[in-house]
């Protein structure tokens, strides 16, 4: 039984190792991306302490997460190369962090979970979900393109670690 739900402080040991894999898979990928202590651990439990954190479970095993904002992201608020497909003043969700089992990777998780935070977006009255990541991490590119989501030109980041690092901006409108 697949269930998307909020992250619980139980789930946080299941949560580190699929970022930590992450992590390192990016790296051996030379892929730059997240390769600056973000995220980390402390992040995952601020996430749930502030409810935004929320997990993908399969028969409650965690095999994937992210958090989710419904507030104005910084970075965003320029965007060079294109523009959303909602325009600049549109109510939307951010997807951050988001992350598969390493183990499970290929079998449908990342387009669940993408599906389950537009049912989310849907509840709270968006308009939009909005994504980005690195031009090097093609996994993830690919899997936003199945899903429905749009390339619309490149963001930078703001705040953080990776503070200034280009990121390419995706968008996909709700249903």
């Amino acid at each position: 039984m697949i269930t998307f739900r909020h992250s619980a402080t139980a789930d946080v040991d299941a949560m580190d190792k699929i970022i930590k894999d992450a992590v390192r898979g990016l790296g051996a990928q030379g892929i730059p991306q997240w390769q600056k202590g973000y995220p980390n651990r402390e992040l995952l439990v601020s996430d749930i302490g502030n409810g935004i954190g929320y997990v993908l479970t399969d028969h409650d095993r965690v095999v994937a997460l992210c958090a989710v904002t419904f507030a104005e992201e910084p970075a965003y608020l320029h965007i060079s190369n294109g523009s959303w497909l909602t325009g600049d003043n549109a109510s939307y969700a951010t997807i951050h962090r988001m992350a598969v089992d390493a183990d499970l990777r290929g079998k449908g998780y990342a387009s669940l979970l993408f599906s389950s935070v537009e049912d989310l977006a849907v509840q709270k009255g968006m308009e939009s979900i909005r994504i980005d990541t690195h031009e090097q991490n093609l996994s993830m590119q690919k899997a936003l393109e199945k899903s429905g989501f749009i390339r619309c030109g490149n963001i930078t980041l703001c705040g953080g670690p990776e503070d200034g690092d280009p990121r390419i901006a995706y968008e996909k409108l709700c249903r």
